[in-house]
């Protein structure tokens, strides 16, 4: 089982930068990919980025050139830049691993944007 804690979020103006962190209960090396999920209210949760064990990435169009998905396998994070922030970004964003043959969802953490 992996356990995950996602910190970070909070109130930013509109053009604003946040970083969001995840941290993994146990080593995160062996996970096949690490990804952040938004939910607003009234939506569907979607993806936002995702990162694999090898580094390769993707990310929703409409978050590419502003958010960027990193790991540190050494602290067991994934880490999600977000920067030129707007107020659509509002939502609860979720960190999720997915191994072979589960998928594990942290409680997330609120980013609101102002504008």
């Amino acid at each position: 089982q992996v356990q995950l804690v996602e910190s970070g979020g909070g109130l930013v103006q509109a053009g604003g930068s946040l970083r969001v962190s995840c941290v993994a209960s146990r080593s995160i090396f062996s996970i096949n990919a690490m990804g952040w999920y938004r939910q607003a209210p009234g939506k569907q949760r979607e993806l936002v980025a995702s990162i694999t064990t090898g580094g390769s990435t993707n990310y929703a169009d409409s978050v590419k050139g502003r958010f960027t998905i990193s790991r540190d396998n050494a602290k067991n994070t994934v880490y999600l830049q977000m920067t030129s922030l707007k107020p659509e970004d509002t939502a609860v964003y979720y960190c999720k691993a997915q191994t072979r043959n589960y998928e594990y969802w942290g409680q997330g953490t609120q980013v609101t944007v102002s504008a």
